[in-house]
């Protein structure tokens, strides 16, 4: 199977949510199974060397990537959710949303084990916020972050810088923009 070009599937609206804003639509990846499984499978290839325990994703669209992500490497997948949405204990990190305004996201105090390497994963990196609130909350629970994944990295905005200054991990975004 020859190697597609990612690119051609990702949709670009404009001034959406806001005016001034191109907004990168991975819809049409997901919608079309040989790209899906591409980005999926570049990003196992990623992760292969980085003896990963487990693959954290914030919601909602790091589920889109994660879920399969765990399913592809036969390992676990906890989800980073918004503050309010689960059940248990839990500890949570507050983030600085890309827009404004502030938003919180929650992991049960129990999904992630000392010393076990998570792979953080999202669909998108914009500032970073959403990444370093998981990161945060998983180094709390004692976990290991063992790198951070990407379909798509908006390189204006500096995101991986910012990862980066909470200690330098293995990264990768298979599109930039």
């Amino acid at each position: 199977m020859s190697k597609i070009n990612l690119h051609d599937y990702v949709a670009t609206v404009e001034n959406y949510p806001e005016p001034g804003v191109s907004f990168r639509d991975i819809s049409p990846l997901m919608g079309n199974g040989e790209a899906y499984k591409q980005a999926i499978d570049e990003i196992v290839d990623f992760a292969k060397d980085l003896k990963v325990d487990l693959i954290a994703g914030p919601e909602s669209r790091g589920f889109i990537v994660g879920s399969p992500l765990a399913y592809a490497m036969d390992i676990g997948f906890v989800p980073a959710r918004k503050s309010g949405k689960l059940p248990r204990k839990a500890l949570s990190a507050s983030y600085t949303l890309e827009y404004g305004g502030v938003n919180e996201l929650e992991i049960h105090e129990d999904a992630i084990q000392p010393g076990q390497r998570v792979l953080i994963v999202d669909d998108l990196l914009a500032t970073g916020g959403t990444i370093n609130a998981t990161r945060k909350i998983v180094e709390e629970l004692g976990g290991v972050v063992a790198g951070v994944a990407f379909i798509i990295e908006l390189e204006d905005l500096h995101g991986r810088e910012k990862i980066m200054e909470a200690g330098e991990v293995p990264f990768v975004a298979l599109m930039e923009y």
